[in-house]
């Protein structure tokens, strides 16, 4: 599908609050679980994980 990236993007939006994609415990969990996962894969694969728990960190506060 080609978009026509010349034309600015218009639209609408609500007024109402958005939700959040994940609430902050369930982003600290998802850092867990992708350094468990960087630990569990024998072959180095995991070190992408790692790497996604490193920067998904990076955009949280501390706790």
């Amino acid at each position: 599908m080609d978009h026509d990236t010349t034309r600015p993007v218009t639209g609408t939006y609500p007024d109402e609050p958005r939700l959040a994609v994940f609430t902050a415990a369930e982003a600290y969990e998802t850092i867990e679980l992708f350094q468990l996962l960087e630990q569990l894969d024998p072959a180095g694969r995991g070190r992408a994980a790692g790497q996604l728990a490193a920067d998904l960190a990076r955009r949280l506060p501390t706790p």
